[in-house]
């Protein structure tokens, strides 16, 4: 070996080692579009909200400036018509969303274990069928539904139910049977899945040790399926809140909500502040309505565990 061959193996082996390039994951590549998505259309108009929110409205025929930032809008936005209307909003909210689960966990059960198998996908589409119509069509086929002059008043006056036309239409309740007529396939799906998940030989092992079918139900298939019930209440809850349509077609003056103020202030007083700083603080309370059923929910669980738990100390003490 030659003095140069020597010397370039000796600076080759004192030369720091080549790093590896590195990859895109496939994981990364494949994610690329779903935080695209979650990038343009959640983070970037969430931030423009509030930025408008810390402006003003310059003049009459202008929606909005931010060349001088406060937080005046917020203190606008709270006054006596804003928390009236979020408190009667809350109250259509968690009552549209306890009356969707009353109704969705019995049928969801049926669905997933008393029916037959070869008609679950059948039931599951007929499930599905109103969101292959539009919101608004489905919501103004309600109106049709429940007018004065409409089939079902005519009907129930036949049958002697009621004295006089069905007076319902532009009313809170017919905003109530509005927001669960349309969010209660959002309670189905998750609840569905959750019991199917559960499976038969959950049940069949309960009932082998002495349980019957409402025990089962309440102590095997109901826990099994609490994750698909808050799922199921936080996709009714939250887009019920913010909901205006309904309200706008079936409320009238009576069943105003939240969702129709925000929209009045950028639809009509064309106030993209104002309006910005009611969506803001529509979206903080709500967050924290979920936290703090959440947290109910919660403490509910850990009493209820606590109450059932064995103590195998003491029994063995006492056998």
């Amino acid at each position: 070996m030659t003095t140069t061959e020597s010397l370039d193996l000796a600076s080759a082996s004192t030369r720091a080692p080549r790093r590896p390039r590195q990859r895109i994951s496939g994981t990364t590549v494949a994610g690329f579009p779903t935080w695209a998505f979650v990038l343009f259309f959640f983070v970037v108009p969430l931030a423009l909200v509030l930025w408008y929110s810390f402006g003003y409205k310059p003049d009459l025929f202008s929606a909005h400036a931010n060349d001088r930032l406060s937080f005046d809008r917020y203190g606008e936005a709270l006054d006596a018509t804003f928390l009236g209307t979020f408190l009667n909003t809350l109250k259509i909210g968690l009552l549209g969303t306890a009356i969707c689960l009353a109704i969705a966990i019995p049928f969801a059960y049926w669905l997933a274990v008393k029916l037959n198998p070869r008609y679950r996908a059948l039931a599951l589409a007929l499930v599905l069928v109103p969101f292959w119509t539009n919101f608004l069509v489905r919501t103004l086929g309600w109106q049709i539904v429940l007018s004065p002059q409409g089939f079902l008043s005519d009907t129930l006056q036949n049958l002697g139910l009621i004295h006089g036309r069905l007076d319902i239409l532009y009313s809170q309740a017919a905003v109530q049977l509005g927001v669960v007529y349309n969010y209660l396939p959002l309670m189905i799906l998750p609840l569905y899945v959750a019991m199917d998940r559960a499976g038969a030989p959950l049940r069949e092992a309960s009932a082998d040790l002495g349980a019957n079918r409402v025990r089962t139900f309440l102590q095997v298939t109901l826990p099994v399926a609490a994750p698909g019930i808050a799922s199921g209440c936080l996709l009714v809850f939250i887009p019920l809140m913010g909901d205006y349509v309904t309200a706008s077609v079936l409320g009238g003056a009576q069943g105003n909500m939240v969702g129709q103020l925000v929209a009045s202030q950028f639809n009509t007083a064309q106030n993209w502040a104002l309006g910005s700083a009611m969506a803001v603080l529509l979206m903080l309370f709500i967050a924290a309505a979920v936290v703090v059923v959440g947290g109910a929910a919660l403490l509910i669980r850990f009493f209820v565990r606590r109450a059932r738990r064995v103590d195998f100390t003491a029994a063995g003490g006492a056998a």
